[in-house]
């Protein structure tokens, strides 16, 4: 947008100097053309008196002589001729067609007008001037000067106006430039600090500064806007996670109390407090979930230590062997990972041990920074995969397997937090596959 701004304001300036310089020039040209003619014509009447003179005493060798030191003088040309056409005396070598200004002459005017003179031409005009008195004419004084002198002096000024014009341009740009990054501060502030908070800086706001006034209420505007959001957002979070916390101590005491029952119970009511135990241990997990995903959002878990993850996934082959499962690790001895890298492969294997059926198999795989969990599960459609990472999402074929629907959001915002990316893939010809990729 900047530079759209420049460059209409460079067109109107263009445009501007152009309508100031071009109507200058112009004057200028035909002002130096008319004085030019001035004196020519000034020149052609004396001559034109000489000759009207020569004619009536029959001599023009002082005519003659005079042309002829103009002519060498000025490196014009000089012709005269009688009201019949003859040439009665010439000095210099004329180019010029003469018939027309002859005729114009002959009825007795005198050349009122010369094509205007520019910086290109022409090299040469023609000024006739009748000689004789009132009706009584007795011939006609032709005068091709030179332009050089003239057009110099037209290219000098155009030269000069067109330097001006570049000097004024350059300055004005200079001018733009600055007068659209003066608008455009604000927009520009607003753009840096919508992408920060886009990716996650939250507490970015755009710094006061110059502008028009419009766009620095704008600009205070939309901070007074970001801190309210952040505000909301932080009160969210503290929400969620003093509500898990506090609701950790009660399902504890319950717990045990509900265990402690045990004893008491009959054969009749021992399906119903199995139940009661597996819904405690699942509102359990469900709090413990809640809390994490609150402390992951808050920025708690981004620690930057890197820890070796080998050892970390062969922590994992005593679970899936009890669970029937092949568990292949194809990760190098000395891969480090940050801590957050770490968990987000445990959710994933986590995940692939519970839906992976006895018999399959998981394979984990780190290469070229993309580390890679895949299992030959059921795996997910489409459109699962595309709500998975949201939270509290199941897929309503996993009805009857333990979990909470936040190991996958939770695993989402640990990558962000570290600045991973982390993706769901189906494998093929079965299964899921997640995907987490270095920046």
């Amino acid at each position: 947008m900047n530079a759209r701004l420049v460059v209409t304001f460079t067109t109107l300036i263009v445009l501007m100097i152009a309508a100031l310089a071009v109507p200058l020039g112009a004057a200028f040209a035909t002002h130096r053309t008319n004085r030019l003619l001035l004196d020519r014509r000034a020149d052609a009447t004396r001559f034109a008196e000489l000759a009207d003179q020569a004619a009536r005493e029959g001599d023009v060798s002082a005519l003659s002589a005079e042309i002829i030191r103009y002519a060498e003088l000025y490196g014009a040309a000089v012709r005269i001729r009688d009201r019949d056409g003859r040439v009665l005396a010439q000095a210099g070598t004329m180019t010029a067609d003469d018939h027309d200004a002859v005729r114009l002459a002959l009825s007795g005017r005198t050349t009122e007008d010369l094509p205007t003179i520019t910086a290109f031409g022409p090299s040469t005009v023609l000024v006739a001037e009748p000689a004789g008195r009132d009706a009584q004419l007795s011939g006609v004084v032709l005068l091709q000067a030179p332009t050089a002198q003239a057009t110099t002096d037209v290219a000098l000024v155009w030269g000069g106006l067109a330097l001006g014009a570049l000097v004024a341009l350059g300055y004005s740009v200079l001018a733009a430039r600055r007068l659209a990054t003066w608008i455009l501060r604000p927009v520009t502030e607003l753009d840096r600090t919508t992408q920060a908070i886009a990716e996650g800086h939250l507490d970015a706001r755009a710094a006061p500064g110059g502008g028009p006034s419009e766009l620095r209420r704008l600009e205070e505007r939309f901070n007074l806007m970001a801190d309210a959001v952040s505000v909301a957002m932080d009160r969210q979070r503290a929400f969620v996670a003093d509500a898990s916390h506090e609701l950790r101590t009660p399902l504890t005491v319950l717990s045990l109390r509900l265990e402690n029952l045990e004893p008491h119970l009959s054969a009749a009511g021992t399906a119903e407090y199995a139940e009661a135990l597996a819904e405690v241990d699942r509102l359990a997990l469900l709090v413990e979930d809640l809390l994490a995903l609150a402390r992951v959002e808050a920025g708690a878990p981004a620690r930057t230590e890197e820890v070796a993850l080998e050892p970390r996934l062969s922590a994992w082959r005593e679970v899936y062997a009890a669970k029937g499962v092949a568990l292949e690790i194809a990760v190098p001895a000395a891969a480090a990972v940050p801590d957050a890298v770490a968990r987000i492969a445990d959710i994933a294997l986590d995940n692939a041990q519970k839906f992976v059926p006895e018999g399959g198999s998981v394979a984990v795989t780190l290469a070229d920074g993309v580390l890679r969990v895949a299992d030959d599960g059921p795996g997910l459609t489409d459109e699962e995969r595309a709500e998975a990472l949201g939270r509290f999402w199941r897929s309503g074929a996993h009805a009857n397997v333990p979990g909470s629907g936040l190991g996958l959001a939770i695993a989402a915002e640990l990558a962000r937090s570290c600045g991973w990316s982390l993706a769901l893939h189906a494998a093929r010809p079965r299964g899921l596959v997640v995907e987490l990729a270095q920046p």
